[in-house]
């Protein structure tokens, strides 16, 4: 039988077309994630908020999946991030702690991501992916020495690092409110009057007994002055100078880091990045510090939203999301890139700059930050677009969680999962294609530290999703939403409120967790609760003793390994060129005014 040229030309077509999608299937796709921090899940437009404009994330969304039910491991910066990392709960890799701190204090600490932990990134370079990240990292830095680098991201899987080794805190920000310096001044003048009244002891027990003044004194007396000298420069700018700092690999190259000029030299990094890499598969995490305190935002989009500061700094990422997805698209990357984006965990409630609240809003989910319970600490937005394998403008209500796009991403990639260890995140590519109709996960553990304060059950026989609340945090004053006498809230002791029996809530009719369901009145009350308490059960029998990265000891700060681009303690370098950020500023500066 012959056939027409029209179906020829028609053979040919499929065939090129088959041959094109098989070549596709065939292609590792590159992986763009984008991490905000603090952001609240009610600040977004897609997501509810119709007085903060964020076009570009909305435009994400309606271009491809967007998760309501997406959970952090973690209430705080440095263990929801290890997390991520590794796709495991933090506890299991001592990421997380109770009583002191609960994230990285000091980038002179020993306490980080162990060297032993496995990240996606580091699967991925194994498979000849470039691997970068830029902005925030919070892991961490060195061990025992100052250049061991063993927590650093090009320790961890990292071909490229460009960022911020530590965290935003208010010294950042010149003129802004003390956060670190307070305690860390408190702390080292009591340790300085404690060795001035040893140096004194032994001085005066040498000379009653008519003896020399031996090494000891001398020791103890070169210790005092080396105390006393902190204790002064610390009032002016010590934690600015050593905490404050931008680097590049293992170059400093800021420090103290101009805060101005960081969103206009992400965005460069971002689009650099993209641009040397895009004839090979690459992976890169864009972890913004926008919108953590002490809100930077740049003159360009100060002033421009309805909600002061907080507002600016969020329309500002939303620009920052649009440009970094712009130069994929410009780069001819779009349909061979899964763009992702989330925040590490809830919006921050007790932040405050005199009377004005410069934290997120979390919608219509109690709490915030530092809560783990309560959906306001842990709910957060979660986007995925790839054009042309996830499908666009859908929504999906199922339990998932920030640690599932590390099974996810290594399977797209071509890696294995690590046969070693548990990996507590699952593959999302089913859920997102409908090739399935639920999350793989039944159930999601909720941890306070090392504390587990609630437990989610997604009933899928019947479609309801439970929550068990063992404990929940204290707030302040009664009737509040948030811990106001505290910075972050506490996990135990006078903190928290233990519940015996247990707090139930149906999430699926009752997401504000408002009405707390009578044990006396619900007939499924007990069958929920002995359900969640088997799982408990056998999920916290998977869970082996670690070193905790955060205890007193590895977060206390070591003069010995704190980065230091100079000359001990005076430590001050600018490596960067001011006039491509100059240039970023003004672009930047001529969008705001179209808008």
């Amino acid at each position: 039988m012959g056939f027409t040229r029209r179906q020829w030309n028609f053979l040919v077509i499929l065939h090129l077309a088959n041959g094109t999608f098989i070549m596709a299937l065939n292609t590792k796709p590159n992986f763009v994630l984008l991490l905000a921090d603090d952001l609240g899940i009610g600040d977004i437009g897609c997501y509810g908020n119709d007085t903060i404009r964020t076009p570009n994330i909305d435009k994400l969304a309606n271009d491809g999946v967007q998760l309501s039910q997406h959970i952090a491991a973690a209430p705080l910066c440095s263990p929801s991030r290890a997390a991520v990392m590794t796709g495991r709960y933090p506890l299991r890799s001592g990421m997380d702690s109770c009583g002191g701190a609960r994230t990285i204090k000091w980038l002179g600490a020993t306490g980080g991501l162990p060297p032993n932990e496995t990240t996606f990134a580091s699967i991925l370079q194994k498979q000849g992916y470039s691997t970068g990240i830029i902005g925030k990292w919070h892991l961490g830095v060195n061990c025992e020495s100052l250049n061991d680098h063993c927590h650093h991201p090009l320790s961890h899987g990292f071909d490229y690092f460009y960022g911020m080794p530590f965290t935003l805190i208010n010294e950042c920000k010149p003129g802004g409110l003390l956060e670190m310096d307070v305690p860390f001044v408190a702390q080292l003048t009591l340790i300085t009057q404690l060795m001035a009244f040893a140096v004194m002891t032994l001085v005066i027990v040498r000379y009653s007994n008519m003896l020399t003044i031996n090494g000891h004194v001398i020791f103890y007396t070169a210790l005092f002055c080396i105390l006393f000298f902190f204790t002064w420069y610390l009032k002016y700018g010590f934690v600015q100078y050593w905490s404050c700092i931008i680097m590049r690999n293992h170059d400093i190259i800021e420090q103290p880091m101009k805060v101005e000029r960081t969103a206009s030299q992400m965005l460069r990094e971002a689009q650099q990045f993209i641009d040397r890499n895009k004839n090979a598969p690459f992976l890169l995490i864009v972890s913004f510090f926008h919108v953590h305190t002490p809100l930077i935002t740049t003159k360009a989009f100060a002033g421009k939203s309805k909600h002061g500061p907080y507002g600016d700094n969020v329309e500002e990422m939303d620009y920052m999301v649009g440009s970094v997805v712009n130069a994929i698209d410009n780069a001819g990357l779009t349909n061979g890139t899964m763009v992702y984006f989330a925040s590490d965990h809830g919006g921050h409630l007790e932040v405050r700059d005199g009377k004005f609240q410069t934290g997120g809003w979390n919608g219509i989910y109690r709490g915030g930050k530092g809560m783990a319970g309560w959906e306001g600490g842990i709910r957060v937005p979660g986007i995925f677009r790839w054009p042309g394998v996830i499908p666009s403008n859908v929504k999906i209500d199922e339990p998932t969680s920030l640690m599932d796009i590390y099974p996810t991403v290594v399977s797209l990639g071509g890696g294995e999962l690590p046969k070693d260890r548990i990996i507590d995140g699952r593959n999302l590519m089913p859920l997102l294609t409908n090739k399935t109709p639920h999350s793989e996960h039944e159930f999601l553990f909720h941890y306070c530290g090392t504390n587990l304060h609630a437990v989610r059950w997604h009933q899928k026989e019947s479609g309801t999703v439970w929550k068990a609340h063992y404990v929940t945090p204290v707030f302040s004053p009664e009737g509040a939403v948030g811990c106001y006498d505290t910075v972050i809230c506490g996990c135990e002791g006078d903190h928290v409120t233990h519940h015996d029996p247990p707090l139930l809530f149906e999430l699926t009719a009752d997401p504000s967790e408002s009405n707390p369901l009578d044990p006396h009145i619900e007939p499924q009350y007990i069958t929920v609760l002995n359900r969640i308490k088997i799982a408990v059960g056998e999920h916290q029998a998977t869970i082996s003793a670690v070193p905790m990265q955060f205890s007193f000891l590895n977060n206390l700060w070591r003069p010995w390994l704190q980065p230091c681009c100079g000359t001990f303690p005076l430590c001050w370098c600018d490596k960067e060129d001011g006039n491509v950020t100059g240039i970023l500023e003004l672009i930047i500066s001529l969008h705001i005014g179209e808008l």
